[in-house]
């Protein structure tokens, strides 16, 4: 592979994951005519059109989708070791795209990102909050924050935290008119505040642990909400035994503004981890927020 090539190469994997020539130009920070007369070179060069026009946007041909994915590791290697061999000496440069769900970021990056980018001025670091299971490959991230170990073939996962667990609570004011639930079967007397996933639009069933084992109840709603602080919010005015996972609501606990119910019967999660390709790490301005979140959040 040449050096033409591989420039075509990377122009063309830039397209197919923005959906357009402008938005792969921007990426790219290079003029759009440069991107677009890469496309028709290496299109030229393979005597098929790798890609569909329509009016929107464009997409890969059969012949794109072959080429996309037999030299997607393969670029990704090359522009890795490239990136990784001219940062040797240099500080840290660039973007660093991290993915990751609202209760992370509120409970544990909100006290640790400022410190990273300055300690790493020259690194333009994008927090992309949501709470879907992001393709960061697809979506162009280079890390992303979520439950489990469990990743995709090429991707590596580091643990950042303990497992945790899904705590019930509710206010003082609530527990004093309604009083506090001692059993599972007592739940049925009470309201909670439910939570609704904006990716899947999915009610999040309401799940205990009962020696071991998963026991789902059905519960009478005061409130439907999509947002963790919204959450907190009506759990503070009283409307209904909100449900979290632990470390959100732990300092509402020490306060006593919030009151744990039901302890002994949390749903259990896994730890958090990290997530990453496997050649990202080679890339200085990836791997140095890697250690840096290792470093803060597994102590």
């Amino acid at each position: 592979m040449n050096g033409s090539t591989f420039n075509q190469l990377i122009m063309f994997h830039t397209i197919a994951r923005e959906g357009s020539i402008a938005k792969a130009a921007r990426k790219l920070e290079i003029a759009p005519p440069s991107v677009s007369n890469a496309l028709k070179t290496l299109e030229a060069e393979l005597g098929l059109p790798l890609f569909t026009r329509t009016t929107r946007r464009i997409e890969l041909t059969e012949a794109g989708k072959l080429l996309f994915d037999r030299t997607h590791d393969t670029v990704d290697q090359l522009k890795g070791a490239v990136e990784g061999i001219s940062e040797l000496g240099k500080d840290p440069s660039g973007k660093v795209r991290l993915t990751t769900p609202r209760f992370v970021y509120q409970s544990l990056l909100r006290p640790i990102y400022a410190e990273f980018c300055k300690r790493y001025p020259n690194i333009e670091l994008e927090i992309s909050i949501s709470d879907a299971t992001v393709d960061i490959l697809k979506e162009g991230f280079d890390l992303g924050i979520r439950f489990g170990e469990r990743v995709q073939e090429g991707m590596v996962a580091k643990r950042l935290t303990l497992p945790m667990s899904e705590a019930l609570f509710a206010s003082k004011g609530y527990i004093d008119k309604y009083g506090q639930p001692t059993s599972p079967s007592e739940l049925r007397q009470h309201k909670l505040i439910q939570y609704r996933f904006i990716s899947s639009n999915q009610l999040a069933p309401l799940l205990l642990d009962n020696n071991g084992e998963t026991l789902p109840v059905d519960m009478s709603h005061a409130l439907i909400v999509n947002d963790t602080d919204l959450m907190l919010d009506a759990a503070l005015n009283g409307l209904g035994i909100g449900r979290i996972v632990a470390p959100m609501v732990q300092n509402y606990f020490d306060t006593e503004q919030l009151m744990p119910i039901l302890k002994n019967h949390w749903y259990p999660y896994s730890p958090l981890y990290l997530y990453f390709h496997q050649n990202a790490q080679k890339a200085k301005r990836v791997r140095v927020l890697i250690d840096y979140l290792v470093e803060k959040l597994t102590q």
